[in-house]
């Protein structure tokens, strides 16, 4: 879609992101908030992607790349443009981001009850792998 502007997130998009995912993503992340985000664009600038539309925040993923493996989070978009094509503008420059930077495999991280973001990553092309579990530990 040509009225969707991709682009990596900057210092300046932070509490409008913030506000974003309050409204847009499911369920929320330990490090949803500034130091968090500003850690992640300190490490990683190119990692969180942004999709907008005339101006507004239309949608975000975070393709995240450790050197190894091509990590997906934070598919979000806002419910007034779902089914328009945002979800698949993000993951397309995730994956070509991925593809540039050597990756070999995308994994997604995906709520086992969110049924709207398992159908999102499913027409993507996505599949469950049923040999992994996520553990997690807070620190």
């Amino acid at each position: 879609m040509t009225d969707i502007e991709i682009r990596p997130a900057r210092p300046a998009d932070l509490p409008g992101l913030l506000a974003f995912w309050a409204h847009a993503a499911e369920g929320t992340s330990i490090t949803d908030d500034p130091d968090g985000i500003s850690r992640l664009l300190e490490r990683d600038p190119e990692a969180l992607i942004l999709a907008e539309r005339d101006g507004s925040l239309a949608g975000t993923v975070i393709a995240g790349w450790d050197g190894w493996r091509c990590h997906l989070y934070r598919l979000a978009v806002h419910p007034d443009h779902r089914r328009q094509g945002v979800a698949t503008a993000l993951l397309d420059a995730a994956e070509a981001r991925f593809r540039a930077l050597g990756g070999r495999r995308g994994d997604a991280m995906v709520l086992d009850h969110n049924a709207l973001g398992r159908s999102a990553w499913q027409s993507a092309g996505y599949t469950p792998d049923s040999g992994w579990s996520r553990w997690t530990k807070p620190l």
